[in-house]
């Protein structure tokens, strides 16, 4: 996911990730770990053998990783899997355990030396989330922050 990826922005206010124009209609790219960080976040990875929301019977994930060549490597993160969840400092833990999950194969890769993540739970039924990614070989880190709000998750999953 390093590299030339074409840049796409988790836009706190629409609840969504979008891609990002450089001018009227080139598409801009990210070299950076943005792009990496919101795919890994904010898609759903396939839910294993945890419970699944009331009403809820996919178990998501995407398609790619049953051909994967890495075994067991999975794209994304089961944040979705909170979404009907009361507002409790248990359920911020367990954010807190997936995503670091979902950021788990920057260590594994070499990609970042160190991942640090908090969360929070916010006013609204949002969630905050913190990452701060540290780069190997330097003392440089990047951070991250989000703010995830459920209630709309909730909403768009039933067409609400």
């Amino acid at each position: 996911m390093l590299g030339g990826d074409i840049r796409i922005k988790w836009s706190t206010g629409e609840q969504c990730a979008d891609l990002v124009l450089d001018g009227e209609i080139d598409l801009s790219s990210d070299a950076g770990l943005e792009t990496a960080v919101v795919i890994s976040l904010f898609s759903d990875r396939r839910a294993g053998d945890e419970e699944l929301p009331a009403g809820e019977t996919r178990l998501k994930g995407w398609w790619g990783d049953s051909v994967s060549e890495i075994e067991n490597d999975q794209i994304g993160s089961k944040l979705w899997l909170l979404y009907r969840e009361k507002h409790l400092s248990e359920v911020a833990k367990r954010a807190k355990e997936y995503v670091e999950d979902a950021l788990r194969w920057l260590t594994e890769t070499r990609a970042a030396s160190k991942v640090e993540v908090e969360t929070e739970l916010l006013e609204g039924g949002m969630l905050g989330i913190r990452a701060r990614i540290l780069r190997p070989g330097t003392n440089t880190a990047t951070e991250f922050r989000y703010n995830y709000n459920w209630k709309a998750q909730e909403a768009e999953r039933h067409g609400v």
